[in-house]
C-alpha cells in the first residue's frame, strides 16, 4: 500500500490562506485525528484543528475532501485551508509528520501519483509543470492547452491512423495466400503519407512553440555610447545597466526579463561595436556579436553616421532599425527613441511586438524538446515504412514494423512506455505542494 503524504500546496510565507494538502490511504484518517470527524464529500466545512498529541487548538480551518479515484492524484485527499501564517502552517504539518504511515511528499509526488494512477499522462504533466512557471499570459495559455491534452489529442490522432494501416495489413497477411491486395497497400500509403505530412508539419511549428516557453530574445545592437543601455533600463523600467558618458562601460551580455503584452521576451544590451585595443573590451564586443546574431529579433541603435550594415552584425528583414537620443533631434521623429525622456518607446515596444506576434501565430502543440524527440523518431520511422510498400514484391513485414516503432515513440510522448528515465527530470521543476 501507498505511503500517506502531505505538504503546503501554497509558498512559504504570511497569506490569508494556506493550503496543506494530504493524500493516500491515510488522508481521512489523519483529518480524524485532529478532530475533523465525518467530513461530507466534496464539500468545505468549518473545523477547529486540535494537536492529536497535545489536545491544543491549532487553528480553525476548512477542510476539503476528496476520495480517490475521483481527485486529482486518483487516492483519496484531505486538504487543510488554514490562516497562513507561517506558525499555523508549521504547526499543521509537524503533526502530520508525526503520525505512523504518514510523510512529507517529494517535489512533484503529488502529480506524479496522478501520472502513475491514470488521471493525466507525461505530455499534460509537462503542461502543468510549464503552468506553475508561467510568466506571461501567452506562456500560460500554451500551458493550459498542453495540460488539458493538445499533445495527448495530436498523439492520439497519430496512433489511431498507424494502428489502422498496421491492422489492414496485418490482416491481410493472416488470411490471404496471393499477398497484400493493391487496394490495401494503396490505403496504407496513403495513411502513412497523411500521418508523415501531418508530423511534418507540427515539427515545423514546434520551434515557436518552445520559444514562447522559453522566451524570445532581442538584442540592443549599436556602436559604443549610442544609448542602449539607458534605452535597457527605460524598458525594464529600473535601473539594469550602468549609463556613463565613456565608451565601453558595456563589457558583458546584460538580461532582462519582459512580458510584452503577453509575450515573454529577454532583451540583450549588447556591448558598443568598435575596434578595440582594450583586449577585455574586445572579448566583450565578440560575445556580443555572437548573442546578437542568435537572437530572435535585434534592434539596432544608430546615429545620424552610423549605418546599421557596419556594426559587423547582419540586419535580416524583421530587425528594426531605430535613430538614437531623439530627445536630441528635432520633433516630429518617427523612427526615433530616447532611453532618458522615453520618446519613441512606446512605438518600438508595439514595434517588436508586431514582429514576435506574427511568429507566435504558427506556433504549434509541441513545446518541449522532449516532445520534438519523439515525434522525429516516429517521422523517420514512417518514411523508413513507406518504401517498403513499393517494393516489388512489397515487404509488409518490414513495414508493419516499422509501424510499430512510430506507435513506441508515440506511446513514449505520452508516457505509457519507457519513461521512467526522463520522469525525474520531469518533477524536479516541480514545487514540493503538486
Amino acid at each position: 500500500m501507498a505511503d500517506t503524504i502531505f505538504a503546503p500546496a501554497t509558498p512559504p510565507g504570511i497569506s490569508g490562506v494556506a493550503v496543506v494538502r494530504v493524500s493516500g490511504p491515510g488522508a481521512r484518517h489523519c483529518a480524524g485525528l485532529f478532530g475533523a470527524h465525518a467530513l461530507p464529500l466534496r464539500s468545505a466545512v468549518l473545523r477547529k484543528l486540535m494537536d492529536p498529541q497535545s489536545g491544543a487548538v491549532l487553528d480553525h480551518a476548512l477542510l476539503l475532501r476528496f476520495d480517490g479515484p475521483a481527485s486529482f492524484t486518483g487516492e483519496d485527499i484531505v486538504e487543510f485551508h488554514v490562516h497562513g501564517g507561517p506558525a499555523v502552517v508549521r504547526g499543521v504539518t509537524k503533526a502530520l509528520a508525526s503520525v505512523d504511515g504518514v510523510r512529507l511528499a517529494e517535489p512533484g509526488e503529488f502529480t506524479r501519483r496522478a501520472l502513475m494512477n491514470g488521471k493525466v499522462d507525461l505530455a499534460q504533466v509537462e503542461g502543468i509543470g510549464d503552468l506553475l512557471v508561467a510568466e506571461t499570459a501567452m506562456q500560460a495559455q500554451q500551458a493550459v492547452a498542453l495540460m488539458e491534452g493538445r499533445v495527448s489529442r495530436l498523439a492520439g490522432a497519430w496512433r489511431d491512423a498507424l494502428v489502422s494501416a498496421l491492422a489492414s495489413l496485418e490482416a491481410s497477411i493472416d488470411f490471404s495466400d496471393d499477398g497484400v491486395p493493391d487496394d490495401v497497400i494503396d490505403t496504407v500509403a496513403s495513411q502513412l503519407a497523411d500521418t508523415e505530412r501531418s508530423l511534418m508539419c507540427e515539427l515545423a511549428a514546434s520551434r515557436v512553440a518552445e520559444q514562447i516557453r522559453l522566451g524570445f530574445e532581442v538584442a540592443l545592437v549599436g556602436a559604443p555610447n549610442v544609448g542602449k543601455s539607458m534605452l535597457l533600463n527605460a524598458m525594464a523600467r529600473r535601473d539594469v545597466a550602468i549609463t556613463s558618458e565613456f565608451a565601453g562601460t558595456t563589457r558583458d551580455v546584460l538580461e532582462v526579463r519582459l512580458d510584452l503584452q503577453g509575450v515573454p521576451v529577454t532583451v540583450l544590451d549588447t556591448a558598443g561595436m568598435r575596434a578595440a585595443d582594450d583586449p577585455v573590451e574586445s572579448i566583450g564586443i565578440e560575445r556580443a556579436r555572437a548573442r546578437a546574431n542568435q537572437a530572435d529579433v535585434r534592434v539596432f541603435l544608430v546615429d545620424a553616421d552610423t549605418d546599421a550594415a557596419t556594426l559587423g552584425v547582419p540586419v535580416h528583414a524583421e530587425d528594426i532599425v531605430v535613430l538614437s537620443k531623439a530627445d536630441r533631434r528635432s520633433s516630429g521623429l518617427t523612427n526615433a527613441v530616447s532611453g532618458l525622456t522615453g520618446q519613441g518607446l512606446a512605438a518600438l515596444l508595439d514595434r517588436i511586438h508586431q514582429v514576435i506576434g506574427a511568429r507566435t501565430s504558427s506556433a504549434g502543440g509541441l513545446s518541449h524538446e522532449r516532445h520534438r524527440d519523439a515525434v522525429v523518431r516516429a517521422l523517420s520511422a514512417v518514411r523508413r515504412a513507406s518504401p517498403h510498400l513499393v517494393a516489388i514484391p512489397p515487404r509488409v513485414e518490414v513495414a508493419s514494423a516499422e509501424i510499430r516503432v512510430a506507435l513506441d515513440a508515440f506511446d513514449f510522448l505520452v508516457g505509457r512506455v519507457d519513461v521512467e528515465h526522463v520522469l525525474d527530470v520531469v518533477f524536479a521543476r516541480f514545487c514540493l505542494g503538486k
